[in-house]
């Protein structure tokens, strides 16, 4: 699969790392990072935009609407957004494509391509839950970033690997970053 993640400006950057890993082995990846995103990557995981380049086939940086996902001529297949900032996700909601992560969230939806946006923001409020109601009607993948406990998660990356297995999970890639659910018997 050609993937491209977009990474904005909310916390949670720690899910983007970790699903650009297990990406990269098997399928072509692209990253476009926002200006804060690039900054709270840094401060949340310690990874720099350059440490990141070594994982993805190209990085595109947000300002530059001539880069080729900004096109339906630059074929893709699944765009996942993570963290997903609320300005981001309303602005796609509202059709106001001002930067690389918006345009090529109005080229994926008019391609009919696949999109996936993982808010991480909390709590939320009616102007965020209209926007994600008017994107999941649409088809837009709406998958917050809460995580579960029902595993018994041992670690920080027992959670984040819940949150990017579930991101696999709509994408159809098999993975076992987390097991499977087996009700326990009472």
């Amino acid at each position: 699969m050609r993937i491209i993640i977009g990474i904005t400006g909310a916390s949670g950057a720690i899910y983007a790392v970790k699903l650009i890993k297990v990406l990269e082995r098997n399928h072509e990846v692209f990253l476009i990072v926002s200006e804060i995103g690039e900054k709270i990557l840094e401060m949340e995981t310690g990874y720099t935009v350059d440490k990141l380049s070594k994982f993805v086939k190209s990085i595109w940086r947000n300002n530059d609407l001539f880069a080729p996902p900004a096109s339906g001529s630059f074929k893709f297949d699944a765009l996942i957004i993570c963290p997903c900032s609320l300005t981001t996700l309303s602005k796609i909601a509202y059709g106001i494509a001002d930067n690389l992560i918006t345009r090529t969230a109005t080229v994926a939806l008019k391609e009919g391509r696949k999109i996936i946006l993982v808010p991480r923001e909390t709590p939320l409020d009616a102007i965020h839950l209209e926007a994600m109601a008017k994107l999941a009607k649409i088809g837009v993948i709406i998958l917050p970033a809460c995580p579960a406990f029902w595993h018994k998660p041992k670690s920080l990356d027992d959670i984040v690997s819940y949150i990017v297995g579930k991101i696999l999970d709509q994408l159809g890639i098999e993975h076992k970053l987390f097991p499977q659910w087996a009700p326990l018997e009472y």
